[in-house]
């Protein structure tokens, strides 16, 4: 390492380039910079015999040129610095250009710009990073057609200042000779990335892409970068744009590993390491075109792949990814089938959708997905799909008879993610009739028969029980359906609904011709009719396990409780509703403030109710309930406490087992 002090005159006198690396940041300067300096230049211009004024340090490391011919150094630090002074030295040339003083513009163009007789790159005595090359190549040729771009408006900037009442002799000489830097010239041995690391460590933390971008670059020889960045890197990153930490994140955990985002760029670097660099970019570029499709299905050629993964897109499943990124390289290879491919990407719908319904949590699929295709290949026998449908089975699959009852009682309806879902089940359940003149389901949105808001004819029409109904069945499948007439439809009584229903093109709304009134009794039969129906769509891919449940809990006497493997002895549907009211109370509490806003009929603070109880903590809940009230709030209570198939059961006279 040499280290000395200088000025900008032999920086940037004799044959000699300083080349700014992909690891270096595009030019970022502005106005404010350039004031300071600008500030700084003037106070210099005003004295007589100006002292040196410190700007810095550049740190530089030679670099070898192919040909040879032009010196050339990789500008480490600094590069904003001396990209500025460059930028202010082209705009005083041309000034001297544009006043006829041909002879100063030569010496400032020959001596401090270019490498006069040299083509090509080799021409500029500064060469920015491949992102700024077009607009400091385009600024050099034709500064006046504008660009919107830092290295334009500076140049700019300071042409304006300098057209000023300047002597432009005496401000070439302070900018040539009076601003002094440190020139730190590193040893060929030196490690270049390592050292920008370290320096960069004082300013803005480079991100997770900067980071990732670096290092690649500084595996690459400076010959070879251009042709990287334009064959591989520029198409890689426009494909996947602010996506690019989170595909390396995924590409790095297709074999099973966890991997948080703060350890991509460390575990990016091992594997460049253990590859080399030419193996692992050549994997980054063929996995990146998967994850593009992933991120864009609309660029996918074949339609019914490009359908598939828009379904997947909608799911808003990224975890995902990892695993989805091993099935496209096996399509690719023609391992797997285009049938095959797509029924992998029907199964992950399946697997989530069946899990949203049951309340699955879904906090655990960051870790699961990454780890599929290495269980996948622990299984000695099978193809690709029974080996998934294998793994996926034993990851919190629900099976058909716990599906059946939470199509019928989960609160399905809700914000973001949740609204998605709902939607897409609709959708499929459209789809499923096969209309030959299919609407456009994009345009439809969910429609709540029972309205959100209750009108005084709604609560004459659903009866005595109309808050616990409403509580209960809103957001249900039951009291759901598809129409492009929300606005329309909104509160109107149900009579007027049904008449828009019987016009509609949806089949999913002919059901409505069937029913003279909409009442819990019909919202509960629908469900019943649509949860076969969505069964028959997605249906149970696992080993068929026998269970029973409950068809009509009328009638029939809990003997026992089972909530999280305690044990309840019940005698009456009330007690059931108590006992896992309190589990819920004892588990989180602050939930039953939010089941209070939900269902404001059951559970409150205080007892508005026509045959309340209390609970040990304060809250009091409703007892004059029905056995069907009781079992379908009990069921919504597990979905909402995110609880498992087998974490709340009940056992009954009957011996069926809910």
């Amino acid at each position: 390492m040499d280290a000395s002090t200088t000025n900008f005159q032999p920086i940037f006198e004799g044959v000699k380039q300083y080349v700014v690396p992909l690891f270096q940041r595009s030019y970022s300067w502005t106005k404010k910079n350039w004031e300071v300096l600008w500030n700084d230049l003037q106070e210099l211009y005003e004295i007589e015999n100006p002292r040196n004024h410190f700007m810095g340090s550049i740190v530089t490391i030679p670099t070898k040129s192919v040909p040879e011919g032009v010196t050339k150094y990789l500008l480490i630090d600094g590069q904003q610095r001396i990209t500025t002074i460059y930028l202010i030295l082209m705009a005083l040339g041309d000034i001297y250009r544009d006043r006829g003083e041909t002879e100063s513009y030569e010496e400032i163009k020959n001596t401090y710009l270019v490498n006069t007789y040299k083509k090509g790159k080799d021409y500029y005595k500064v060469l920015p990073t491949q992102v700024d090359r077009y607009v400091f190549e385009t600024l050099s040729k034709t500064p006046e057609i504008k660009v919107q771009h830092g290295m334009w408006e500076a140049y700019h900037y300071f042409k304006r200042k300098l057209s000023l009442n300047i002597d432009l002799d005496k401000i070439k000489i302070i900018l040539t000779t009076k601003l002094s830097v440190v020139s730190i010239v590193l040893d060929e041995v030196d490690n270049p990335y390592l050292v920008f690391e370290s320096l960069n460590h004082k300013g803005k933390p480079l991100s997770v892409s900067d980071l990732i971008r670096n290092y690649v670059f500084m595996k690459i020889h400076i010959e070879k970068q251009d042709m990287v960045y334009n064959e591989v890197w520029k198409p890689m990153q426009d494909r996947l744009g602010d996506s690019m930490p989170e595909f390396v994140r995924h590409f790095l955990t297709m074999n099973g590993d966890y991997i948080n985002t703060g350890d991509v760029y460390g575990i990016l670097k091992d594997k460049i390491d253990k590859l080399g660099i030419d193996e692992c970019l050549q994997q980054l570029d063929k996995y990146s075109k998967y994850y593009g499709f992933l991120l864009k299905p609309e660029t996918v050629e074949d339609e019914e792949i490009k359908k598939s993964l828009q379904m997947i897109k909608r799911l808003d499943i990224s975890t995902s990814y990892p695993l989805l990124l091993n099935f496209f390289a096996l399509y690719d290879e023609k391992a797997i089938t285009k049938k095959e491919f797509i029924s992998i990407l029907e199964i992950i719908e399946n697997y989530i959708i069946r899990r949203f319904v049951c309340g699955v949590p879904s906090n655990q699929l960051n870790k699961t997905f990454p780890q599929v295709f290495n269980w996948m290949h622990k299984i000695p026998n099978g193809t690709y799909i029974e080996k998934l449908k294998h793994v996926l089975q034993s990851k919190n699959y629900p099976k058909d008879y716990d599906f059946r009852s939470s199509l019928q009682t989960a609160r399905l309806y809700g914000n973001g993610d949740r609204r998605v879902k709902t939607k897409i089940i609709l959708d499929r359940l459209e789809q499923s009739f096969k209309h030959k003149e299919m609407c456009v389901l994009e345009d439809m949105t969910i429609e709540h028969v029972m309205p959100q808001t209750l009108t005084g004819e709604w609560e004459l029409h659903l009866g005595e029980d109309y808050e616990q109904t409403h509580d209960l069945y809103l957001d249900t499948l039951g009291n759901l359906t598809l129409t492009a007439y929300n606005p329309e439809l909104s509160k109107s009584s149900f009579l007027k609904k049904q008449k828009i229903y019987a016009e509609s093109h949806m089949e999913i709304n002919g059901y409505f011709c069937k029913v003279k009134k909409w009442t819990d009794e019909e919202i509960k039969e629908r469900a019943c009719v649509l949860a076969e129906c969505v069964i028959g769509i997605y249906p149970y891919f696992g080993e068929i396990v026998n269970g029973s449940e409950l068809d009509n809990v009328t009638g029939t006497k809990p003997v026992s409780l089972f909530v999280l493997g305690q044990e309840f002895n019940v005698d009456t549907w009330v007690e059931v509703l108590e006992n896992t009211l309190q589990v819920v109370a004892d588990l989180d509490p602050d939930k039953l403030e939010l089941i209070e806003n939900d269902y404001p009929s059951l559970l409150g603070k205080e007892n508005r109710f026509s045959r309340g109880k209390k609970l040990s903590n304060g809250y009091f809940y409703e007892t004059k309930l029905g056995s069907k009230h009781v079992y379908d709030f009990c069921k919504q209570l597990v979905n909402i406490m995110e609880l498992s198939e087998n974490e709340w059961t009940v056992q009954c006279k009957k011996n069926y087992e809910l």
